[in-house]
């Protein structure tokens, strides 16, 4: 008997001799198996690109202007998917200020120099840190991931604006009528390395963060003329956080390093620099490892060790006054050895004064009080110094929870305590002229031999 057809459901609607459903079902299963014939490849890898500055134009003959080149350079580069690096080798490469952007690696390579111009007017006039100044030769202004390296040098030719202020009153303080550019200015910026170059002879500070987080500086030689080379600090971290120098050489006509938060007479809110460790490093002339006198937003959490100070006018230096300070604590410094230091141990709330001009009054405390406390000095070693220290708090702000511990101070003068509340363990000090320890009525030293 033949087969009759089944007879389709009432709702069932035929697409030629077969079912909708049916037709569906063999379409699906047919496009299932092309997808699974055809390979879809990954994402490609973002991939750094490299920018020679001299595809770009640039000379690099130490006469021609290559800002433009090396403007478009890093330009092109912090633009290319995953970044890149630009490229500087075999030359003198003179600019003007340029900014490095995010994701870029500024590779200055050991046969190369990157020259500031030395005509003033390249110069615009700029507000960094608050203040009116002129633009930094380098900046690094709300970036992310930049790096510096190479073993090349950068050279602000900085005589120029040394002869500019020379008689000129307070020209170290930012925002004087004679601004001076500083070479590299870190600004709220992040994640940024400066490691194997050579930095010197800049026009004001040398290497500045400002308001910046997760840095280091490593394997730098930062170098000016001792004399005449005014205000040429070497790396000054200002209102920076979780900072790491390590591996630094540091001759210059002012401080090697110094840590800063807040301005004189600041308005505020200023924030404090914070979690700093400072390693491994060599300083010859300088004023010394420094943390202030600028100090309004405070500074927290320092660690110093292993640092050789050869030279300098200072060693340890903890600085401000009544109209800069704040909170200061939480510092170390450990295994330190000085030759030929000026002041060994400078812990003083009277900068730019050691001490105070006869006798000290207490002045009611205010938010720009200094509060020097929790500091600990131990396994510090000076020879051949001509003050072996002085520690002045103030009347109504005494320094508080200093520790020094297996510290061997020798020097022409001995060392002056007051205003401070300090714990001395296998402390000697010996003085070629007078006391070898002057410990004011005013300090409660406990001494432990």
């Amino acid at each position: 008997m033949a087969l009759q057809p089944c007879k389709p459901h009432p709702c069932e609607i035929r697409a030629g001799s077969y079912p909708v459903s049916v037709a569906m079902n063999r379409i699906v299963s047919f496009l299932q198996a092309v997808t699974l014939a055809v390979v879809i490849p990954p994402a490609l890898p973002a991939v750094a690109k490299t920018c020679d500055v001299r595809s770009f134009g640039a000379k690099g003959d130490g006469v021609t202007k290559d800002t433009r080149a090396v403007q478009q350079a890093i330009e092109a580069c912090s633009a290319s998917r995953g970044g890149g690096t630009v490229r500087l080798s075999g030359g003198r490469f003179l600019i003007a200020p340029i900014e490095i952007r995010s994701n870029v690696t500024l590779d200055i390579e050991k046969d190369a120099i990157l020259l500031g111009s030395t005509d003033r007017a390249d110069y615009p006039p700029a507000v960094r840190m608050r203040q009116h100044t002129v633009a930094p030769l380098l900046s690094i202004t709300n970036a992310v991931n930049v790096t510096l390296h190479g073993g090349g040098v950068i050279d602000g030719q900085g005589t120029v604006w040394w002869e500019y202020v020379k008689g000129i009153k307070d020209a170290g303080v930012l925002g004087t009528d004679h601004p001076r550019p500083m070479l590299l200015f870190l600004d709220h910026a992040k994640h940024v390395v400066v490691e194997d170059l050579t930095i010197q002879n800049s026009g004001f500070w040398q290497v500045v963060p400002y308001y910046s987080d997760d840095l280091v500086f490593r394997r730098l030689r930062i170098l000016a003329p001792q004399r005449g080379a005014p205000n040429t600090d070497a790396i000054d971290p200002f209102s920076s956080s979780h900072v790491l120098i390590e591996h630094l050489f540091a001759s210059t006509g002012d401080d090697n390093i110094a840590i800063k938060s807040g301005s004189i007479n600041s308005a505020g809110p200023d924030a404090p620099s914070q979690d700093i460790t400072i390693r491994d490093c060599e300083f010859e002339a300088g004023h010394g490892l420094s943390i202030g006198s600028e100090l309004a937003g405070g500074v927290q959490r320092v660690h110093v060790e292993r640092v050789h100070f050869k030279g300098t006018d200072q060693g340890i230096r903890i600085k401000a006054n009544r109209d800069r300070g704040n909170d200061v604590s939480d510092l170390s410094f450990q295994d330190i050895t000085m030759e030929g230091v000026g002041t060994a141990i400078v812990i003083s709330e009277y900068y730019p004064k050691m001490m105070p001009e006869g006798e000290a009054q207490a002045v009611a405390v205010g938010r720009l009080t200094p509060f020097f406390h929790n500091i600990r000095i131990e396994n510090l070693t000076a020879s051949g110094s001509r003050t072996a220290g002085v520690i002045m708090g103030l009347p109504e702000s005494p320094v508080k929870g200093l520790v020094l511990r297996n510290v061997t101070l020798s020097a022409t003068e001995g060392l002056t305590v007051a205003f401070a509340r300090a714990t001395f363990d296998h402390v000697q000090v010996k003085a070629d002229q007078g006391e070898a320890m002057i410990i004011q009525k005013t300090a409660q030293v406990e001494i432990v031999k």
